[in-house]
């Protein structure tokens, strides 16, 4: 029946036909298996927790200003590479998106990126001990506070799950995921401003429209 379909087709359906022979023979102990027949990108990342292990996905290396937790740099890393292997690309991507095209003076990062060195930029380690002044230390501290935004954006920002196809699609998703996390924050810093200042204005508001009808004159 293939010789029967069109060109365009006949490739679709045999790569279709590869992928579920190569799903159909591929073994436990396997290496590069296929986990996805509609996303042959996905892959089996360790994740060392007891609740969840392992996930199958795209790893997604992720930068947030310090203070703010607003995301400067978010990116797809195909491959599944070691942790230590994207900073240089993420810092990269945070010089580009920031505007200064340069990566940022001081990068803090978990244990997973041990041993990484990148000129020009100081690399601050949870657990680090060694020349840590108090101020560093609570910059350090601090650096836990991305776990909770992680999950905010894989909950109330579906990173968790990608609607976008193929390698472009997880680069595409990645960056609008992030990009959404920075205006739920910003629209809820507006709310936070209108509740501390609009509610009061409009009281004053409310109160100077009320005096001035009281000293209307009365027609007789």
């Amino acid at each position: 029946m293939l010789h029967t379909l069109p060109e365009a087709a006949k490739a679709k359906v045999q790569d279709l036909l590869q992928r579920t022979g190569r799903i159909l023979t591929q073994r436990t102990k396997d290496k590069n298996k296929l986990y996805a027949l509609h996303a042959p990108q996905v892959e089996c990342i360790s994740k060392g927790k007891a609740r969840t292990p392992y996930e199958f996905g795209v790893k997604v290396s992720i930068a947030t200003t310090l203070k703010e937790g607003l995301v400067v740099g978010m990116r797809s890393m195909p491959g599944n590479p070691c942790d230590g292997h994207t900073l240089a690309q993420t810092l990269e991507q945070v010089g580009i998106l920031t505007g200064t095209d340069k990566p940022p003076a001081t990068a803090i990062v978990d244990k997973g990126y041990r041993g990484v060195q990148i000129e020009g930029v100081r690399i601050l380690m949870s657990g680090q001990k060694r020349g840590i002044t108090r101020t560093l230390k609570a910059m350090i501290k601090r650096r836990s506070a991305i776990e909770p935004a992680i999950g905010h954006m894989k909950m109330d920002g579906r990173l968790a799950r990608n609607p976008l196809k193929g390698a472009l699609g997880d680069a595409l998703h990645a960056v609008m995921c992030g990009a959404g996390h920075d205006l739920r924050l910003i629209l809820a810093a507006l709310r936070l401003f209108c509740a501390r200042f609009g509610l009061p204005m409009q009281a004053l508001i409310a109160a100077l429209f009320a005096a001035h009808g009281d000293r209307r004159p009365v027609c007789s």
